[in-house]
């Protein structure tokens, strides 16, 4: 049986609402599952969701830890392997979006620790996981992003610039272990259409486009039953089966259902990944000589 291990940041009722996807996943498949979150009162909310979905066999095991701090980190790796034993996939979810202002007028403190969380937390997480996978000859991680990856996000600077690091940082990971069998992608859930949402980016004027664009994302994925869409349910078991890595996927927009179909494709090229722009990309004609 897969043994999952999931690094989740449930600070708000909001996040706890992510269960929705881990729902669909556990009641579809026979998945054991250890998560980890902060906030230990939204865990065991979290968990309690999860838990009536558990069919026989499987369990799942909710611990407090804080993924930023090393000793966190270690004390869930040493709870996995006495629980589990092994780990075949590891979720990186944890995340804030950090202080809202400009650069010289936020609080200092707090951009530094949306980085230590959506940074260095997710790169605890994978240290963490890499010997056994090695050991193995095989695993998966999957990295939850988000939209200030691809763009820039002024007044949320720090939530652009750790989900911009950690993209780099699964696409380097990916070289160096990609002869270990080992998988590693990002995942852009797109935006969740929630309260929330509206109270962080309406009163920016960019901001309202992203909640009319969520808005649109929602209206076409208006069949699919849980607020998430698309981002909530089968991109995580695409590239937990398939030999995909080194991408950064957007569960909302990109055609990921077709992915198994191309694999070739996205294996020889740099379709879906952070890159520079060149003129010649955009149709221009200077500066294709350097």
């Amino acid at each position: 049986m897969e043994q999952v291990l999931k690094a989740r940041s449930p600070s708000s009722p909001r996040q706890s609402r992510h269960g929705a996807g881990d729902r669909e996943a556990i009641s579809g498949s026979r998945r054991e599952r250890a998560i980890c979150a902060r906030n230990k009162g939204l865990l065991e909310i979290g968990g309690g969701q999860l838990r009536p979905l558990v069919r026989p066999g499987q369990r799942i095991v909710a611990r407090g830890a804080d993924v930023s701090k090393i000793g966190d980190v270690e004390k869930f790796r040493r709870l996995r392997a006495s629980e589990f034993g092994h780990i075949d996939i590891l979720v990186n979810n944890a995340g804030v979006y950090g202080p809202k202002g400009v650069i010289e007028d936020v609080d200092w403190r707090e951009w530094a620790r949306a980085i230590d969380i959506n940074l260095y937390g997710s790169i605890l997480m994978c240290r963490a996981v890499l010997p056994t996978f090695k050991a193995r000859k095989g695993g998966k991680i999957i990295q939850l992003s988000g939209g200030g990856a691809t763009g820039p996000l002024p007044r949320l600077s720090a939530y652009a610039v750790s989900k911009a690091a950690i993209v780099r940082f699964v696409e380097t990971l990916a070289e160096e272990v990609r002869n270990d069998g080992i998988d590693v992608n990002a995942i852009a859930p797109g935006a969740l259409n929630t309260r929330l949402l509206e109270e962080i980016w309406m009163p920016a004027r960019k901001g309202r486009r992203i909640v009319l664009r969520a808005r649109a994302q929602a209206k076409a994925v208006r069949r699919h039953p849980s607020p998430e869409g698309r981002g909530a349910g089968g991109v995580p078991g695409l590239v937990a089966k398939q030999r995909i890595t080194g991408k950064l996927i957007s569960a909302a927009w990109d055609p990921w259902v077709f992915a198994a179909e191309h694999l070739d494709d996205l294996a020889s090229s740099d379709i879906y990944t952070l890159r520079r722009i060149l003129p010649k990309d955009r149709g221009k004609t200077w500066g294709n000589d350097s």
